[in-house]
């Protein structure tokens, strides 16, 4: 079998989705190939958190932007996303104070709802927060999550109204060239011919990229989530909280769960084969959420383990993605390395990717700063503070 296309995109995740959707807006013709199944890599495994806190413009204006998406996605994108606002919290300790104080009047500037809250206007909105060792918190209202696996097979969909082809349990072989110009793919289903090939495959973007000849620093990495059940009386959802201080993150899931994961540079270590990995969680794991979320939310002491799994994150040196054509000219894109905060800004991505590969005068996001080339210059992304990796 051999098929002819303008583009194919390796991978079914948000990236990979999100990007056939809108370059089938633009009527081109396109495939998408996935050795699982939609959104079975990284996206399923989301903790879909929503935020917009991040210290780079960019990254802001495209959390943003994606925001928007998620709040409008039945009218924008078709079919439901889950999204649900609860609010995000930032908490920092006073070493930290002056960075969440530029970050969040940067945030401000690009019209990101947001404020810095004492820790006594803490209570008000999460009663019974225990302030201890706080200096500050940033506030976005608008923030919340969505439900991972109904965002992507919303993407899924709505590309496949506009003609995109999506095989699933279909693995990519091997790439083509021909005189350094990138000619289609071949896979377990058959040959896929295109002129441009689109690498969206998470935690397997170096893998993919090596087809290609292509060296990119892309890092499987096993990382987990815990489930809590709140006791009763502690049953009403809470706001999204990155307590940089106690390192971990937690947010509501329904029937009164509360999912969380620590925020820690180490799980960088936790390079894995991403085909063979733990994906049952760690009984140690849960001890140390649950203890970290406790010195902040004391109420949790009486909640219960429901379980948790293991994923993976694909990461990159500087927690950033890798989102260009490489090498230039050749047909062949990277769309990964997303580090565990791409979901969020999957929408964005998806747009930015389709103004790459279309060429187009004057992108709303310009992916100069996610460059592979990055790394061997020296210009890694950096964010304007010190207290955490979320960008």
């Amino acid at each position: 079998m051999s098929n002819t296309l303008d583009v194919v995109i390796i991978g079914a995740g948000i990236m990979g989705c999100s990007t056939a959707f809108e370059l089938a807006k633009r009527g081109i013709k396109v495939a998408v190939v996935e050795k699982g199944l939609v959104g079975s890599g990284g996206t399923g495994k989301s903790s879909a958190v929503i935020r917009q806190h991040y210290s780079n413009e960019l990254t802001a204006r495209m959390a943003l932007y994606s925001l928007r998406v998620f709040q409008n996605f039945e009218e924008l994108v078709g079919d439901e996303c889950g999204f649900t606002e609860t609010g995000f919290l930032a908490l920092t300790a006073a070493k930290d104070r002056a960075g969440l104080e530029a970050n969040v009047a940067l945030q401000q500037k690009v019209g990101i709802k947001t404020e810095v809250l004492e820790p006594e206007a803490l209570v008000g909105i999460m009663p019974g927060i225990d302030t201890a060792g706080l200096a500050a918190a940033a506030w976005e209202p608008e923030a919340g999550y969505a439900d991972p696996y109904l965002t992507v097979n919303a993407f899924a969909q709505a590309a496949r109204r506009l003609g995109v082809q999506i095989y699933q349990n279909t693995e990519v072989m091997g790439i083509r060239f021909s005189s350094d110009r990138v000619q289609g793919v071949d896979t377990t289903r058959g040959g896929f011919d295109a002129p441009v090939v689109i690498n969206a495959t998470g935690a397997w973007g170096a893998q993919v990229a090596q087809m290609a000849g292509v060296d990119a620093p892309i890092d499987p990495c096993r990382v987990q989530v815990a489930f809590f059940r709140r006791p009763q009386g502690a049953e009403a959802p809470h706001p999204v909280v990155a307590d940089f201080v106690q390192a971990v993150y937690y947010r509501s899931e329904t029937g009164a769960l509360t999912l969380s994961g620590l925020i820690d540079p180490s799980e960088a270590e936790a390079i894995v084969d991403p085909d063979h990995f733990n994906e049952k969680l760690d009984p140690d794991f849960v001890l140390e959420a649950g203890e970290r979320i406790v010195n902040r939310y004391p109420v949790m002491e009486q909640s219960q383990s429901m379980g948790g799994y293991a994923s993976l994150y694909a990461i990159t040196p500087d927690w950033h993605p890798i989102v260009d054509e490489v090498p230039a000219n050749s047909g062949f894109y990277i769309c990964s390395g997303f580090s565990g905060h791409g979901f969020k800004l999957g929408p964005a991505f998806g747009l930015m990717m389709a103004d790459l590969v279309t060429r187009a005068p004057d992108p709303l996001f310009s992916a100069h700063l996610f460059r592979l080339n990055r790394f061997a210059e020296g210009d890694p992304v950096r964010g304007q503070y010190e207290y955490s990796i979320v960008g």
